[in-house]
């Protein structure tokens, strides 16, 4: 029989427990699960996961992390919603430039650093775009 993998937060080793979202977002909730660390709010370190399943969609973040996976979100996001590649391009770009395989390509799976590269990269990508296009 196929153990079931536990989720140890990454800040303090407690085990996390998948919750409805609301048990962390309250009435800003839309539904769905998220995994909460066994020790929150004292450790405030959770993740999302996707919809209709367990599957986390990254690691548990504390505020800050979550912040800065949100912040390279946002700038990463524009390559493909700007068209400039296509969604799955836009993924296969960030996975060449980090030496990364399709399975490790995801800003949920990053940490500080990473976030920050990848903020970086998307950003003189857009900006040679900008260049590009008013040229």
């Amino acid at each position: 029989m196929k153990q079931k993998k536990s989720i140890r937060c990454p800040y303090c080793g407690s085990t996390a427990i998948l919750r409805d979202a609301s048990f962390v977002y309250g009435d800003r909730s839309y539904g769905g699960k998220v995994y909460v660390c066994s020790d929150y709010p004292t450790c405030n370190a959770y993740v999302g996961v996707h919809p209709g399943t367990r599957i986390p969609k990254g690691t548990l973040a504390d505020p800050a992390l979550r912040k800065k996976r949100m912040l390279a979100h946002h700038v990463f996001d524009q390559i493909w919603q700007r068209g400039i590649l296509s969604r799955a391009d836009a993924y296969r770009w960030m996975a060449d430039k980090f030496c990364l395989s399709d399975e490790q390509a995801h800003i949920g799976q990053f940490g500080s650093y990473m976030c920050d590269q990848v903020i970086l990269e998307s950003r003189k990508l857009l900006a040679n775009y900008c260049l590009q296009a008013a040229g």
